[in-house]
This record gives C-alpha cells, structure tokens and sequence, in this order.
C-alpha cells in the first residue's frame, strides 16, 4: 500500500504512474488522454509539486522523467510524508 502525503492529490499517483509507463510525462502528453480530467495548468502545477518534493525530476520544457524516489513511492516502499520540498537540489528527507 502506497504511504502518501497530506501535500498529495490522487492525480499525483496517476502521473507518477504515467511516468514510469512512459519513461517521461509532461502536461500536454498527458491533458488529451482519457486518463486526466484536469486542466492542463492544474497537470503542470502537479508535475512541479512531484518534482519539489524528489519524485519527478524535471529535464526541461515542462517535460519529467520519475526518480528512484518516485519508484520506490509507487512499489509502497517509500513513504511521501517524509520527503519535504527540495531547494536548490538539497536532500528531501526531513531530519
């Protein structure tokens, strides 16, 4: 079972898991596909979100590849809530 986040939504699970399907995700890959209904700016907001917190790392133009982190999350062996937001590539377990 996976450990979320209070900061967490369930289309975060969902674009976790479309980016390890897919080797990447991006807002406007994922906005037209019948698994998405939100808004694009919502998707990109999310992505972001993933990304401060170690899940997603971002490789430029709004595009994201999943971390090690971000696997381990969707295998149940990571728990979200432990992670806190990076800064300036900073580790994102809380001490």
């Amino acid at each position: 079972m996976r450990k979320s986040a209070d900061w967490m939504t369930l289309w975060d699970d969902r674009l976790l898991e479309w980016a390890e399907a897919h080797d990447s995700v991006s807002a406007p890959d994922v906005k037209d596909t019948e698994y998405f209904k939100i808004t694009r700016p919502h998707i990109s907001r999310r992505l972001r979100k993933l990304a401060d917190h170690g899940l997603l790392k971002e490789l430029g133009n709004g595009v994201y590849v999943i971390t090690d982190e971000g696997e381990a999350y969707l295998e149940g062996e990571l728990n979200a809530s432990e992670l806190s937001e990076q800064t300036n590539g900073e580790d994102t377990a809380e001490v």
